[in-house]
């Protein structure tokens, strides 16, 4: 068997039927298990085309995973087989199957050779992790479908490169698990991976950067180190074939009009100002883009007339996010463009950029797929939307009637963090556990039953500023991607979520064996709060994948032991102090040591309401994050931070009576490569009614940024009921800096009242 057929995780999911039979992911839409079991031996057979490539999958799948051999043929007669079937079966839905395991046979049934690969991954979860010369699986019944089309998985191979061998063996993980699609991001400002043969300075200088942020990027620490590479034609193609084989579409991202200092440090004649540039060194976003003018628009053309070569898939994504118009109002050719066709703004001037992109790609028999920020200046009018900035762009495209992939950073952006942020690698912020991503739900509720269907699926985003080895992507998909496969195959279940988190920690043991790197934050000991009935503290509960009875902890700050408490119930927080707990088994400690420091004043856990909602991504506690007693990390910027999209934190809390005050504190957040600003000014206001307020003061910008965010507001002691704080938003991020003409964020935590 040559190379092309060494499935290097083929089994990656094999779970050991001794150890449960039923842990398949994505979970089947139908199964039942009936009595008695197959046995497989070398004397079975595979019954089928000798040269359909998902009977030899399977051959060599088994083989790897056995040590049994079988063979393949056309004809086996009345001997033990696995037999992959062509059906036209009116009950085997679209790219579905039917898997049964009876006494005599397996039988695998499909109308589309699809199905049949979807059947042997459903398959290969069921048998044994064992060599033996007879194994058993159990006499079963499965009939399976996908719920979506675009079941997809992202990767950033321009802020970090990653050889081909590992990008198949990220095809592999996505094929495991019944990902349709792979969106292969190729270029950005900080690398060009694309071998283009009629602009080879693309590779020759835009693959290439003389250093590279390290550590995060508010702290602006870089290297000298030379760094790139890119893939050949050729390499591109085999990459392709290989993910056919597998029956996942590759979607590659050339990014335009913005992200593209690396094109145009190759080639500067397509920018607004002539250059010279070099290379991005650091993440975030630049004001240097693509110049629409004609001769840029003939250059991109030439450019994905060579990747449209490449690549056969549906939809060519050409980005279209984060595209700064500061260049663009300053320069003479954009400026004659918007009058010579009428537009109205430098948006509109985007909006004709992507609309003239389009035609030149519907005219080749594809489509264009963008980022939501397509939809500003009107929507081309073929293009299909990729929703990242919450669900409202998606919903809005919907509502159009263009097709649309939900990415949403609150559940689907795996550069987040998946455990408690001050126990994990450094990432770029956010907080999204595997639970979060299981409860995730592609499809809105606020569109009409006709509009769902333009709804074709979701998929995670995998950017790679802070994964510097394939160790580091591994980690930040496992085990999330598996939670996504089940809500994209369409049989997830959040009110369920244990019967998941189940199946999916029989699959860690498989993990190891194949030496993935994975996260085990599941196993972490996270904290939970809330607030008392009557709002005179915080309710605090320990949660995790282990035995939460075997949690230990202590409450004043020493870090517990095997004579510790015990965990038993929820624990009533109503003063300062620091708690400390682990997970032991066998007398040993068997998790992280997870600390939590409690600050409590007057305000904590009482009552709070917010005029404005947070971001869906950044609201992990709701209101009661300002108020719970916690502050958070400014340099991990997790779970403890409500971040408001363009909006002015307005809340009221209220203590319960009237009591003495004279110091109010409240936290917020800069880190303006992330768009995230200070406010404009702070006002604090109390009342005794909750009706009439008085200004106890406003807080200037000055006053903030001398504080560093950590704002105290002291004043004559004086009786309130009623705290009101309004931080306001300094709404669209000016000309010059990261996110320029996007909204802001504002991020705030602990509100204090003593």
């Amino acid at each position: 068997m040559t190379n092309k057929f060494t499935f290097f995780l083929v089994l990656l999911i094999n779970v050991a039927f001794s150890q449960n039979p039923l842990s398949l992911i994505p979970q089947p839409q139908s199964l039942q298990i009936q009595d008695g079991n197959f046995i497989l031996s070398n004397e079975t057979i595979i019954q089928a085309d000798e040269t359909l490539f998902e009977a030899q999958y399977l051959q060599q799948a088994i083989k790897e995973r056995t040590g049994i051999g079988l063979r393949i043929l056309p004809v086996a007669g009345k001997v033990s087989k696995i037999c992959i079937s062509r059906t036209v079966a009116s009950n085997v839905a679209m790219n579905g199957y039917q898997l049964t395991i009876s006494k005599e046979k397996v039988t695998i049934a499909a109308d589309q050779n699809e199905g049949f690969f979807y059947g042997i991954q459903t398959l290969l979860q069921i048998l044994p992790i064992e060599s033996k010369e007879k194994l058993k699986l159990p006499c079963l019944r499965i009939e399976d479908a996908p719920k979506f089309k675009w079941r997809g998985m992202h990767l950033d191979c321009a802020r970090h490169f990653f050889t081909v061998s590992f990008v198949k063996k990220y095809i592999d993980y996505l094929a495991a698990y019944k990902f349709s699609t792979f969106h292969w991001h190729l270029t950005d400002d900080q690398g060009w991976r694309i071998e283009i043969k009629k602009y080879p300075k693309l590779t020759q200088i835009g693959a290439w950067r003389n250093g590279s942020m390290i550590g995060h990027y508010r702290e602006h620490i870089f290297d000298d180190k030379h760094y790139g590479g890119f893939y050949t034609q050729d390499e591109i193609k085999e990459v392709v074939a290989y993910a056919a084989q597998r029956h996942i579409t590759i979607v590659p991202e050339i990014e335009m009009p913005g992200h593209a200092l690396a094109a145009l440090a190759s080639y500067p004649e397509f920018s607004c100002t002539g250059g010279p540039f070099e290379v991005a060194k650091q993440w975030g976003i630049l004001d240097d883009v693509f110049c629409p003018k004609a001769e840029t628009i003939n250059f991109l053309e030439n450019i994905l007339t060579e990747v449209m070569d490449l690549f056969p898939s549906e939809y060519i994504h050409i980005g279209g996010d984060e595209c700064p118009k500061t260049r663009w109002k300053k320069c003479p050719n954009c400026q004659e463009t918007i009058k010579q066709k009428g537009l109205k703004d430098e948006h509109e001037l985007q909006s004709y950029f992507i609309q003239t992109i389009e035609k030149f790609v519907n005219n080749h028999g594809r489509k264009i797929i963008g980022w939501d920020e397509i939809l500003e200046g009107g929507l081309a009018p073929n293009a299909a939307v990729m929703s990242w900035r919450g669900t409202k762009g998606g919903i809005d495209a919907a509502k159009q009637h263009h097709f649309v992939v939900m990415t949403p950073g609150s559940h689907c952006y795996f550069d987040h963090y998946q455990g408690d942020p001050k126990n994990e690698p450094l990432a770029i912020g956010g907080y999204t556990p595997v639970e979060k991503v299981y409860a995730f739900n592609p499809v809105p509720p606020d569109l009409a039953t006709d509009e769902t269907t333009y709804i074709i699926g979701a998929q995670a985003n995998v950017w790679t500023e802070y994964m510097y080895t394939p160790e580091n992507v591994e980690y930040m998909i496992f085990p999330r991607i598996l939670a996504l496969s089940e809500v994209l195959w369409g049989t997830s279940n959040p009110a369920q979520y244990v019967n998941f988190q189940n199946r999916m920690i029989q699959h860690f043991a498989v993990f190891d064996r194949k030496g993935i790197t994975y996260s085990k934050a599941v196993f972490e000991v996270i904290t939970k709060v809330s607030a008392t009935p009557n709002n005179d503290g915080v309710v605090l509960e320990f949660k995790s994948a282990n035995d939460a009875h075997k949690i230990k902890y202590t409450t004043d700050g020493v870090a517990p032991t095997v004579n510790s408490n015990s965990y038993t119930n929820s624990i009533v927080i109503n003063k300062s102090q620091t708690l400390k707990a682990a997970y032991f088994e066998n007398d040993k400690q068997q998790s992280t040591l997870t600390e939590q420091t409690f600050y409590f004043n007057k305000a904590t856990g009482k009552k709070i309401t917010l005029v404005n909602q947070p971001h869906e991504s950044y609201n992990t506690g709701g209101a009661f994050t300002l108020v719970d007693g916690i502050l958070g990390n400014s340099s991990k910027f997790g779970r403890d931070w409500l971040g408001f999209s363009g909006k002015d934190l307005n809340a009221v809390i209220d203590l319960g009576k009237s009591d003495l005050i004279s110091t109010i504190t409240v936290s917020v957040l800069a880190n303006e490569a992330s768009w995230i600003y200070y406010p404009s000014g702070i006002e604090v206001l109390y009342s005794l009614d909750g009706q009439n307020y008085t200004r106890i003061k406003q807080v200037s910008l000055e006053d903030i940024q001398i504080q560093k965010g950590e704002i105290e507001v002291k004043f004559t002691a004086r009786e309130a009921r009623f705290i009101k704080v309004i931080a306001a938003n300094i709404g669209k991020i000016p000309d010059g800096s990261p996110g320029a003409g996007n909204d802001a964020w504002l991020f705030v935590d602990e509100i204090g009242v003593n």
